[in-house]
């Protein structure tokens, strides 16, 4: 009886988001480097397109994140699963929001800003917190993800419109947006901002250095990339990422008490 309450109350605590560590930054990172070349991949070397493409990857984000939220407890493969579902449909709607829609990078950044910051707002204003700590029923599951996709997606057009509009270049973009994520490692380090704050920022920051870096190594010389084979990188990520994954302590984060 004893064993079972026990039990009963870790269930209770536990996490099913894991701790968050340098190794999870490392595969987030890749991980949104891998939505990149999965999503050109499928929409420009398949030449399936934005729309039909976005349709593909949001099928297979509500089959992962479904199961995801079915389960009971933190399982390290099927929760990074759903967070490169969220990068690779992040991709396609992005471009489809900025190209295929017209609007441009602005205005796609604009709309997607905004609909991350009611997202949180949302989150906030029903829950009192938007920590990742605070992710112990159904509801605040559901805010989560929903703020993940929207970070993801925005993450894309940002990432793209400081590359290519902005003129700095897929290199010059991975610069930039690895020198913010630089200062907000520091902040966390050296000052006493807000921990869930820095950890927001860092999410959103890593999507497009992870962006950049993805159409980096896809796109062609004439565009400033290496022209490497959209399928071969996205394969190359994969690997790494289930090899981190194996490799790397994964486990849940904590709940308070």
């Amino acid at each position: 009886m004893q064993k079972h309450y026990v039990e009963f109350v870790e269930n209770l605590r536990a996490s099913k988001v894991p701790e968050v560590t340098l190794g999870f930054w490392l595969i987030k990172i890749l991980a949104t480097t891998l939505g990149e070349t999965g999503g050109d991949a499928l929409t420009m070397s398949m030449n399936l397109g934005y729309l039909v493409g976005t349709a593909i990857f949001a099928a297979v984000f509500v089959v992962a994140v479904s199961g995801q939220m079915a389960a009971r407890r933190y399982h390290p493969f099927l929760y990074w699963a759903v967070i490169v579902a969220t990068t690779t449909v992040g991709t396609t709607m992005a471009d489809f929001v900025d190209r295929s829609l017209g609007i441009g990078y602005p205005g796609g950044c604009l709309l997607l800003a905004s609909l991350l910051a009611l997202s949180l707002a949302l989150w906030h204003r029903s829950l009192g917190t938007v920590s990742i700590a605070s992710i112990n029923s159904r509801l605040a599951e559901v805010f989560y993800w929903a703020t993940i996709m929207f970070s993801q997606t925005l993450g894309t057009a940002l990432g793209d419109w400081m590359a290519d509009s902005a003129g700095l270049g897929y290199r010059g973009g991975a610069l930039v947006f690895g020198a913010a994520l630089v200062v907000v490692a520091a902040a966390y380090c050296w000052t006493n901002i807000s921990r869930t704050v820095l950890f927001w920022i860092a999410f959103v920051l890593t999507r497009p250095l992870g962006a950049t870096v993805g159409d980096f190594i896809d796109k062609p010389h004439a565009n400033g990339g290496l022209a490497l084979s959209r399928y071969t990188a996205s394969l190359a990520l994969a690997i790494a990422i289930v090899a981190l994954i194996s490799l790397l302590p994964q486990r849940a984060g904590r709940h308070p008490a």
